[in-house]
C-alpha cells in the first residue's frame, strides 16, 4: 500500500521569545505544497526499513518513519511491516519532509490495518514525533503558535497563483538556524496580516531566520532577490531554510536559477 506525503512552506515565521523549557515561542502559517515523497508499507516477517531517491543522512534505524511505527505498535499491536521511503522532498530545506513522512505513515497504518483512529488520535501520535508533524494529518493551512505545535485553521487559497520553489545546494541545520535567530515582536497577528492582498505581504510578512541565514549564506538571499526581480508578488525562505519560494501571478520560468539550484515549478495545491 502506497501513500504520498507532501511538503509544506511557511508563510511568515516569527520567533517571538525563548521559553524556559529551551524551545521558542513562534508564530507561522503552514501551507501544504505538492512536492511529494512516496511511502510504501508491506506486511513482513519482521520490521524493516529501506529508502531510495535522495540519500537520507544518519542511521536508518533512527528514521522518523520507524519511530512512527513504534508509537502505533505500542498501543495497537500491529504486525511487522517493511517500510520503503522514496525521498524526493529536499532535506534540510525547511519543507517538513521528515514530519510529513511520519504523519502520512500513521495515516497509512490506520488505513491498512483498519485501526479506526480519529484525526485527533492520529494528531496525538504525530505530536510526539515533531512540532509540525501533526499538521500533516489534516494537511490544511493553519496558523501555528506556541512551539509551532498549536494549530488554528485559517482560510487561505493560493490556487490562482503560481508558486515556484528554489532549493540551493546548501543545508541549514536547526542548530545553526536558531543559534543566531533574531527575535521578532509582531504588531499584528499573521492571521490578520495574511488577509491583506498578496502584493502587500512583502512589506508586512517576514521570516525571523532570514537576517542571520542570509548573512552566513548570501546565496540564499540572492535567490530571494532574484525571485522579486523575476516578478514575484511575494518571496520568502521557508522555515529555517534553505529553500526559497516565490508566489507569481502567472506561470514563470527561471532558467538562470536552474543552473545551480533545484527548481520546482507550480508547487501550489
Amino acid at each position: 500500500m502506497l501513500i504520498f506525503p507532501n511538503a509544506k512552506i511557511n508563510i511568515g515565521l516569527r520567533i517571538i521569545n525563548r521559553r524556559i523549557d529551551g524551545y521558542h515561542t513562534l508564530e507561522t502559517i503552514l501551507f501544504p505544497i505538492k512536492i511529494k515523497d512516496i511511502v510504501e508499507v508491506i506486511e513482513a516477517d519482521k520490521l524493516t526499513f529501506s529508502s531510495s531517491g535522495t540519500p537520507i543522512p544518519g542511521n536508518s534505524i533512527d528514521n522518523v518513519c520507524l519511530k512512527a511505527y513504534h508509537i502505533i505498535h505500542r498501543d495497537m499491536n500491529i504486525p511487522p511491516v517493511h517500510i520503503h521511503l522514496h525521498k524526493h522532498i529536499p532535506i534540510g530545506a525547511g519543507l517538513g519532509g521528515g514530519s510529513a513522512d511520519a504523519a502520512f505513515l500513521i495515516k497509512l497504518l490506520d488505513k491498512k490495518f483498519a485501526l479506526g483512529l480519529s484525526l485527533e488520535k492520529m494528531e496525538f501520535y504525530a505530536k510526539q514525533l515533531g512540532a509540525d508533524c501533526a499538521f500533516f494529518i489534516r494537511n490544511q493551512p493553519v496558523l501555528a503558535t506556541e512551539r509551532g505545535d498549536q494549530f488554528h485553521p485559517i482560510t487561505l487559497a493560493l490556487k490562482d497563483y503560481y508558486i515556484v520553489l528554489i532549493m540551493p545546494p546548501i543545508h541549514i541545520s536547526t542548530h545553526e538556524a536558531y543559534q543566531h535567530v533574531m527575535l521578532s515582536i509582531p504588531n499584528q497577528s499573521l492571521e490578520k496580516t495574511v488577509a491583506l492582498p498578496i502584493e502587500a505581504w512583502k512589506n508586512h510578512i517576514d521570516n525571523s531566520f532570514e537576517m542571520s541565514i542570509f548573512k552566513n549564506h548570501p546565496t540564499i538571499g540572492h535567490i530571494k532577490s532574484s525571485l522579486y526581480e523575476a516578478g514575484a508578488l511575494y518571496a520568502s525562505m521557508s522555515g529555517s531554510g534553505s529553500s526559497v519560494y516565490g508566489i507569481f501571478k502567472s506561470e514563470t520560468q527561471l532558467p538562470e536559477l536552474e543552473k545551480y539550484n533545484q527548481v520546482f515549478y507550480d508547487v501550489g495545491l
